[in-house]
C-alpha cells in the first residue's frame, strides 16, 4: 500500500529530524493532533513556540543561517501575513544582497470551509510570488512531495510549501490528459486538482474531451511544449486554483500562457472577490466540479 501525503511529510520530517540533525518549527504542533499527523510525535528536533503569531518565522529564518535547514510549520496559509517579514524581507533575499543562504522550508497549510471562517480559508500562496528569491510549489500527491523536498536539500534557496488540508489522505498520483478531440485546455493548481477527474467525467457524457494539465511549480512557472500544443489546438484555456480569482498566480499563468500563444483565450477561475464566512452560504473556496463545468462549456461556446 502506498503512502498518503500526509504520512509521506511525517516520514521525510522524522528522517530530517533523526537523521540529518534537522528541526521542525511551529506554534502549537502538538496540541492539534501533531498538525494532521504529518509531524512525528517526538521530542527531538521539535521546536515548539508558544501563543505567538508573529514570531516564529524570525526565528526560523535565524536557524536556517545558523545551517539547521528547519521545516517551519504555518497550520494556516493566514499565518503568511503576520510572519511575511523574516521570509520575504531577508530569507528570500539574503544570498542576492548579503551573500549568504536561508534555507528554510516553509509549509504553509490551506483550509477551508464553515470551520475556517473570513480569516484561515485560503492559499495565500499568491501574494508573496512577487517577491524575489521564494519559490514556490503546490504539492498534492506523495511523490510531487517527495520532489520538492529534494529540490530544497539541493538547492540554498527558502521554498514556501503551498499544502492543502484536501492532499493530506489521498495517495494517487495525477497523470496529464491530452487528446486529439480536446475542445480546451485546463490547467489546475492546488485543490482544484481534486475536482477535475469528476469535471471530466461530466464533460465526457456530453461528448466533450478536455486537455489537463497539472501545475505543481508556481515560481518559477516554466512553459512547455505540451502546454503550447495543447493551446494552439484548442484555441482555449482555464487555469483553476484554490485562492482569489483577482491579482493571482493563476491569472498571472493565464496572461504568461497567452502571450506565448497567440490567437488563444486563457482565462482563470478561482475563490470570488469576497470575504468568506462561517455558514452554507457564505462559503467561498475551490471552484467545484459543477462550477468548473459550467465555466468549461460557456467558454468553448464563446468565439476567440
Amino acid at each position: 500500500m502506498g503512502k498518503t501525503v500526509a504520512e509521506t511529510i511525517k516520514k521525510i520530517s522524522h528522517i530530517h529530524t533523526n537523521k540529518n540533525n534537522g528541526v521542525i518549527m511551529g506554534q502549537c504542533l502538538s496540541a492539534v493532533g501533531w498538525v494532521q499527523n504529518t509531524v512525528p510525535a517526538q521530542k527531538k528536533g521539535i521546536i515548539e513556540f508558544p501563543m505567538t503569531d508573529v514570531a516564529g518565522a524570525g526565528f526560523a529564518v535565524g536557524a536556517a543561517i545558523a545551517g539547521a535547514r528547519p521545516i517551519f510549520i504555518l497550520r494556516f496559509q493566514s499565518f503568511l501575513w503576520l510572519n511575511a517579514s523574516p521570509l520575504i524581507n531577508h530569507a528570500a533575499k539574503a544570498k542576492e544582497i548579503f551573500g549568504y543562504s536561508a534555507p528554510v522550508f516553509i509549509r504553509a497549510i490551506a483550509s477551508e470551509g464553515i470551520s475556517s471562517g473570513p480569516l484561515h480559508t485560503n492559499c495565500y500562496h499568491s501574494p508573496f510570488a512577487h517577491m524575489p528569491g521564494l519559490p514556490i510549489c503546490a504539492p498534492m500527491t506523495p511523490n510531487e512531495y517527495i520532489s520538492i523536498w529534494k529540490n530544497f536539500k539541493k538547492n540554498s534557496d527558502p521554498l514556501l510549501v503551498s499544502e492543502h488540508r484536501r492532499s493530506y489522505k489521498e495517495k494517487k498520483e495525477f497523470k496529464n490528459f491530452v487528446s486529439s478531440k480536446s475542445k480546451i485546455s485546463i490547467f489546475v493548481i492546488s485543490a482544484a486538482r481534486f475536482e477535475i477527474d469528476k469535471v471530466r467525467a461530466v464533460l465526457n457524457e456530453k461528448n466533450i474531451e478536455i486537455d489537463i494539465f497539472h501545475l505543481l511549480w508556481l515560481k518559477p512557472f516554466k512553459i512547455n511544449k505540451e502546454y503550447i500544443k495543447s493551446l494552439k489546438k484548442t484555441k482555449k484555456g482555464l487555469v483553476i486554483d484554490s485562492t482569489y480569482e483577482i491579482c493571482s498566480l493563476s491569472e498571472h499563468i493565464a496572461y504568461t500562457l497567452m502571450k506565448e500563444v497567440k490567437s488563444t483565450k486563457i482565462v482563470n477561475f478561482g475563490m470570488k472577490d469576497q470575504s468568506p464566512g462561517c455558514s452554507e452560504k457564505l462559503l467561498n473556496g475551490t471552484p467545484n466540479a459543477k462550477q468548473i463545468v459550467e465555466k468549461i462549456l460557456n467558454l468553448i461556446k464563446e468565439k476567440v
